[in-house]
């Protein structure tokens, strides 16, 4: 014997006036929830037995509003076929009537609980296969997409290759050394030799200068820690007074040149290698106006010994000129400044030649003043003279412990 579950009611065995019946046992099928309350409902609650024991002789009477949808628009959960009998028996004995509806009574919850059940399963499933993935393997949708994804890709490349800014000459990545250059703003000189540069990578064609938000900065709490710290590469200039040392002859010419040469200008830097200082040696080019012919590049290295103002770097190691053409260019234009007797050279001619002192000299002689001061401001033992200390030293010729022997 099936039992039908209608809007209204349960019926066994018996059609409907207006809607199709659903067997109870298919409802159960769809929902694996539903199956897990029963089992739940029979083993752990045995107080629902009574109720879901179902009669097979009479239908049920439900009332409304619990869980079960009214058949009539006047709310009657019973056979618009069977009312007379309906009613007939109801009034007949009430006592049979309670005693019905113990036996075919099943909890709405079970009901109400397996129904949403297999909704909520039922839409899972739908969304799954709602949106059709199809629509991407169409070329009008493909090709937009792989050109989006491209042009992003290819706006990070450039971004991380060509635009990133260095804040300071340690930033630099070994990748840049001898195969890179660098763009940017001298913001001071503090040598006959050396630089600071604010880094604007691109330049003007991406906005440094004239985009209000990529100005270069002009105070000194801005330019902190902000700066690449430039040596120029295949020259040594005079020095500056500092660290306690006098200034060298020419080298305020030096730095007054350098100054006016390049403050406040577009400079481009030939990266080659880090120094000892946190510097990075480079081979620095600069364009102006008022050059014949106008905006032609110059070598600042060059310059400054074709002025006489710098001598080409010589050390026993660490000599860099940026390649074997450059220091062939760079010893070319210190032979054109000596003969010429221009700036530091002159001294060089009028004492004959003797008593000429390069920066790097003077640098080693000031090395070993300061080596030589160290040394002597160290307090020295002194040894008891006379016949007793030598005849000490004759019997005992290991010294003292003092002496590190």
């Amino acid at each position: 014997m099936k039992y039908y579950i209608n809007r209204g009611c349960k019926y066994q065995g018996r059609r409907t006036a207006t809607l199709t019946p659903k067997p109870v046992a298919k409802i159960a099928a769809e929902s694996n929830w539903f199956l897990r309350w029963s089992s739940i409902a029979t083993t752990t609650l045995p107080w629902l037995y009574p109720y879901l024991h179902i009669t097979s002789q009479q239908p049920c009477s439900l009332n409304p509003g619990m869980g079960w949808w009214p058949f009539g628009a006047s709310g009657s959960t019973s056979d618009p076929e069977d009312k007379n009998s309906n009613d007939s028996h109801h009034h007949s004995s009430s006592d049979h009537k309670q005693e019905e509806q113990k036996q075919s009574f099943i909890p709405p919850l079970l009901i109400s609980h397996s129904s949403s059940s297999s909704k909520s399963t039922t839409d899972w499933n739908s969304s799954l296969n709602a949106f059709d993935w199809s629509q991407f393997k169409e070329p009008q949708n493909l090709i937009p997409t792989a050109l989006l994804t491209g042009g992003i890709l290819f706006v990070v490349y450039v971004q991380r290759r060509y635009l990133r800014r260095f804040p300071e000459a340690t930033d630099i990545t070994s990748s840049y050394f001898r195969q890179r250059s660098l763009l940017g703003r001298v913001t001071s000189v503090g040598d006959g030799d050396n630089f600071r540069m604010y880094h604007t990578p691109g330049g003007r064609l991406v906005g440094w200068g004239w985009l209000p938000w990529m100005k270069v900065p002009t105070a000194k709490k801005e330019l902190k820690d902000r700066t690449v710290h430039i040596r120029l590469a295949g020259i040594d200039a005079p020095e500056l007074a500092h660290f306690g040392r006098p200034a060298q002859p020419y080298s305020h010419e030096a730095h007054m040149w350098l100054t006016s040469y390049l403050i406040n200008r577009r400079v481009r830097a030939y990266v080659h290698r880090p120094d000892q200082y946190k510097r990075v040696i480079a081979t620095v080019y600069v364009r102006r106006w008022l050059d014949i012919p106008p905006l032609r590049r110059r070598d600042v290295s060059y310059e400054m010994l074709r002025r006489g103002l710098a001598t080409v770097y010589e050390a026993k190691s660490g000599v860099e000129f940026g390649g074997t053409e450059n220091e062939r260019k760079y010893r070319e234009a210190e032979r054109l400044a000596k003969s010429r007797k221009l700036g530091l050279w002159k001294d060089f001619w009028r004492q004959g030649g003797v008593d000429f002192e390069s920066p790097r000299a003077y640098k080693t002689r000031m090395g070993k003043l300061e080596t030589s001061s160290v040394e002597s401001s160290s307090p020295v033992e002194k040894r008891p003279s006379g016949f007793i200390s030598l005849l000490v030293g004759r019997i005992w010729p290991f010294g003292s412990k003092k002496d590190g022997k």
